[in-house]
């Protein structure tokens, strides 16, 4: 029986990604798999149903979920429309395993094959399929670019007829995938950077960059390439050296994160009364908590005039591309176990195994178990 593949329009909010792109659907059916789609699931991003000429579009999203073998969504689909999914049917998506107890319980007891993308396992087999790093690069270019629209400065030196003006200080908090996009769009644009991150070893990759690293003399080197959690004694050193840097920029970007975890808040309100007039701050992370103190996700605010800005779907804020970078990952993903038009999931690949949310009636994941008390 031929593989169907389901792709239903997002329905959260402010989202515009789309998990397949026309490219990668032609690279589906060469592996003999058809795709069903919901009518205008694709517009969002600015991919019109006539864009996928052999795809079957239906227009109840619940067809698509009773019908499917494999669902491929972004975010996670609402509680009756997985529901609808037959058991031993596969989601595939960025299904926020930490998030909701009450959505795993229910991908087990619908005995639904779940695999969310933000367990991938960190080898470099899988950095082909590793959609957390894909979406951060697109997000961090995109803070970059609020940053310079909302900054009272120039980005670049500006020679004009009465001088000269010399370009933003531009300061860049975290140097995973999205702190060093957002390091590398402001200094292409001009701006003079400096960046921070607890984990020494990206200075190297900060100043590759034409940045300045700020050395606070605090390190939370981990495993897997994310930083640990700090101490009470380390966060107070890093805030009276980070302070000095934050109060001399014109622009403050912050990407830090955690996985799992709310995000650590760096930025005091102390620090940003010290801030220049019109200076501008973008937290990245305000959707998970924020790395400023007073962040709101999804709003502008201003203090001491300082404009705070908490951007909210930051990737999907350049869904055409995001969605091309999306639906490659996830077909680098799940192609491998395409074999003559069926599915054959090996599960003895550790991509397989680690990306696993539920399967069988179970939940799989070790972390996400533990820490939903399942």
């Amino acid at each position: 029986m031929t593989l169907l593949i389901g792709v239903p329009t997002e329905t959260i909010v402010g989202e515009r990604r789309l998990p397949v792109v026309p490219d990668v659907v032609k690279k589906y059916q060469a592996l003999g798999a058809r795709v069903v789609m919901q009518t205008g699931a694709g517009y969002p991003a600015h991919y019109p149903d006539e864009a996928f000429p052999e795809v079957r579009f239906v227009d109840d999203p619940k067809e698509i979920f009773s019908d499917a073998d494999v669902v491929l969504c972004v975010q996670p689909p609402k509680s009756e429309l997985l529901s609808a999914m037959r058991a031993g049917s596969v989601l595939i998506g960025l299904l926020q395993p930490w998030s909701n107890a009450e959505r795993v319980k229910l991908l087990q007891q619908k005995r639904i094959t779940a695999f969310s993308m933000e367990l991938l396992p960190r080898i470099s087999r899988a950095q082909s399929m590793d959609v957390l790093s894909s979406q951060a690069a697109v997000a961090g270019y995109e803070c970059a670019l609020i940053a310079a629209a909302h900054c009272s400065r120039f980005f670049p030196m500006l020679t004009y007829a009465a001088g000269t003006l010399r370009p933003a200080r531009v300061l860049v908090i975290g140097a995973g995938v999205a702190g060093l996009q957002a390091i590398g769009t402001a200094r292409r644009i001009g701006a003079l950077v400096e960046a921070y991150d607890v984990r020494p070893e990206t200075r190297e990759q900060i100043e590759s960059l034409g940045a300045k690293f700020v050395d606070t003399g605090v390190s939370a080197a981990s495993t897997g390439g994310y930083a640990r959690e700090l101490s009470a004694e380390e966060n107070a050193k890093q805030a009276e050296r980070l302070a000095r840097a934050v109060a001399q920029c014109d622009a403050l970007i912050t990407t830090a994160a955690v996985p799992s975890k709310k995000a650590p808040l760096i930025v005091t309100a102390d620090m940003i009364a010290r801030m220049k007039p019109g200076s501008v701050v973008v937290d990245m992370a305000a959707e998970s908590g924020g790395n400023v103190e007073g962040t709101v996700a999804g709003e502008i605010r201003w203090i001491n005039d300082v404009q705070l800005i908490g951007p909210s779907s930051v990737a999907s804020r350049m869904p055409a591309h995001a969605s091309e970078m999306l639906a490659k990952n996830v077909f680098n993903f799940l192609s491998p176990f395409v074999k003559e038009g069926a599915l054959a999931l090996d599960w003895e690949d550790e991509v397989i195994v680690g990306t696993c949310l539920t399967h069988s009636g179970e939940v799989r994941h070790d972390g996400v178990r533990q820490a939903l008390g399942l």
